[in-house]
């Protein structure tokens, strides 16, 4: 059998619209939800943005440093990092970026479904903290120890119930 150029076109074509649409959906950039990092140019007030985000299991989070004065972190509240109260689900790996310089980012993938609390290292006194909510979480699936928190932080967390709601929760 021989095949014109116009069908073997046709094959090629077909073959990669099959190959984009086998690939892992995790994988793909629109499944990659943004967080900013912000912070006004007299360094009075830093904030997250989102402050509250709800995502499916495997989806990949990316925190952008956008504040050209400050340095920040995204750090999980684990006791791994830097002996913090435990404020995520149990079974779930803990993250810390490091410092961030302005222009900067940091990704991570979650695949453990519940909820998951975070803050800049260096600006937790400031309320600079973010929940995330991934998949549909239960009562097991969230440690929320308040533990030596900040009051300043712990008023700052959207509630849980605000972000299922809404998906997406700003800073006020």
């Amino acid at each position: 059998m021989i095949l014109s150029r116009r069908e073997i076109i046709g094959l090629g074509g077909g073959a990669l619209v099959a190959l984009a649409l086998s690939a892992p959906r995790a994988a793909m950039a629109d499944d990659v939800v943004d967080i900013a990092m912000q912070g006004r140019g007299d360094g009075s007030k830093v904030w997250f943005d989102p402050i509250g985000v709800l995502i499916k299991p495997g989806q990949t989070v990316r925190w952008t440093n956008r504040n050209p004065g400050n340095s920040h972190t995204a750090t999980a509240y684990s006791p791994t990092n830097f002996d913090r109260p435990l404020r995520m689900p149990a079974g779930a790996k803990a993250w810390h970026s490091d410092f961030l310089l302005p222009g900067k980012n940091f990704s991570v993938t979650l695949t453990v479904e519940g909820v998951y609390d975070y803050y800049c290292l260096p600006h937790e006194h400031a309320g600079m903290v973010g929940r995330i909510i991934v998949g549909s979480p239960g009562e097991h699936d969230w440690t929320a120890d308040a533990g030596d928190l900040p009051e300043v932080a712990l008023k700052a967390f959207p509630t849980v119930e605000d972000i299922l709601e809404a998906g997406t929760v700003h800073p006020a």
